[in-house]
């Protein structure tokens, strides 16, 4: 084969490269900032999410490349709350969904703020609200301005509680529209409860001072990142990274092959066009161990992961409990270089157990050596935690090895 063409396996090894998993993971003794900047020069964004069934999906992300890192050293980098005018490196914003980046690409997402000041690309509700309430809007940045950093509850407006929005009342509604718009940003978090200041008293002044991207340069710098941390991967794979529309990204993609930042490729069973990006590089072997979150960015696209793992994913959290077909909170294992298990697990914080209701297997694979990897992963997972115990429920047709492979620890 040439380099233009690659069987499968290689397209997985060059995807697991470009997003962090190879080389295989350190046993770190300290987790510093160097190590989060790492990870982020590979992932680029890392995806917030509120579910806290086990934890929450950054932490979990972090976890699955770096290992049992310390979380209050990776807290006071993403979700200190910013005062006196100390500023980030991180910020947090819609990336792919609500994420957390790097402060350099603030000046890559201002068009999508700027948008959204113009009521577009914003939940229609919260749009129609914010064009409405006019009032409520700018009574709430002025106090965010005059008392900041606040969260909801320290705003003194309250409205009435609507089921339609969730239970927010207006103050959180005037929030949204205004951190979405960029009026206000995210000073940090305090039991992942998000604080808001003004711009400048949290971005850094040469990062704000930047001139904003026009839409066409945001876009392919966006594009350039996405076929950096994928590796590989075809057009869709690329613009759904940070949630690109189809026009904007297409526009963008003959310049990337023009300067060379990407190159047409074939892949083994993938039908094209795909793109491979110029820094991807291909691992002789792969000898991953990972328990992915269902926001990591690896597993994202879902049809990508069909596509390259040849594993069908998909949440079920929304899913009626009587027709889920793997549980609540799963979690793919990735060992070596394929998808060869998921696990329905949560953290039962008050008996201090690691629960695991149920473990699938792909077909076949070797029962014996993926229960041994699992039992260890679980191991350092629980210890990360702060879980004295893993518990394996009955379900799946991988329960009895893990389990068997659990109590030999």
């Amino acid at each position: 084969m040439t380099d233009q063409s690659l069987s499968k396996v290689q397209a997985r090894r060059i995807a697991l490269r470009a997003q962090g998993f190879l080389p295989q993971r350190r046993s770190l003794k300290r987790v510093d900032k160097r190590h989060l900047d790492g990870v982020f020069e590979q992932v680029s964004l890392l995806q917030i999410d509120s579910v806290n069934v086990l934890d929450r999906a950054h932490y979990l992300t972090l976890f699955a490349r770096l290992g049992a890192y310390d979380k209050a050293t990776v807290d006071r980098h993403l979700h200190e709350v910013s005062k006196s005018g100390a500023q980030k490196a991180y910020f947090e914003y819609w990336g792919h969904e609500a994420s957390l980046l790097p402060v350099s690409l603030y000046p890559a997402l201002t068009w999508r703020m700027e948008r959204a000041r113009q009521h577009q690309g914003v939940w229609g509700n919260l749009s129609r609200y914010a064009k409405e309430n006019p009032d409520v809007i700018n009574s709430v940045l002025e106090e965010i301005g005059a008392r900041g950093p606040l969260c909801v509850s320290d705003l003194e407006r309250r409205g009435s509680r609507s089921g339609s929005w969730w239970g927010w009342n207006d103050s959180k509604i005037a929030l949204e529209f205004l951190f979405w718009c960029g009026h206000i940003v995210a000073a940090g978090r305090q039991a992942f409860t998000r604080y808001y200041d003004l711009p400048e008293r949290v971005l850094p002044a040469a990062i704000l001072g930047q001139p904003a991207l026009d839409s066409h340069e945001a876009h392919r710098q966006l594009m350039a990142l996405a076929a950096k941390s994928h590796g590989i991967g075809s057009e869709k794979c690329l613009r759904d990274y940070f949630r690109l529309s189809p026009d904007g990204a297409r526009q963008t993609l003959g310049s990337l092959l023009e300067e060379g930042i990407i190159e047409p490729v074939e892949v083994e069973g993938w039908q094209g066009p795909l793109y491979r990006h110029k820094e991807a590089s291909l691992p002789a072997r792969a000898t991953c161990q990972a328990l992915l979150a269902p926001f990591d960015s690896l597993i994202w696209y879902r049809d990508r992961v069909e596509t390259l793992f040849d594993f069908r994913y998909r949440i079920e959290i929304y899913v009626p409990k009587e027709k889920r077909q793997y549980g609540y909170y799963v979690l793919p294992f990735l060992m070596g270089d394929r998808l060869v298990a998921r696990l329905d697990l949560k953290a039962n914080r008050q008996e201090g157990i690691l629960e695991v209701f149920a473990a699938h297997g792909e077909q076949g694979i070797d029962k014996g050596k993926v229960a041994d990897a699992l039992a260890t992963e679980l191991a350092l997972m629980a210890g990360w935690m702060g879980l004295g115990t893993i518990r394996v429920g009955t379900e799946g047709d991988l329960s009895s090895s893990l389990g068997e492979a659990v109590n030999r620890l």
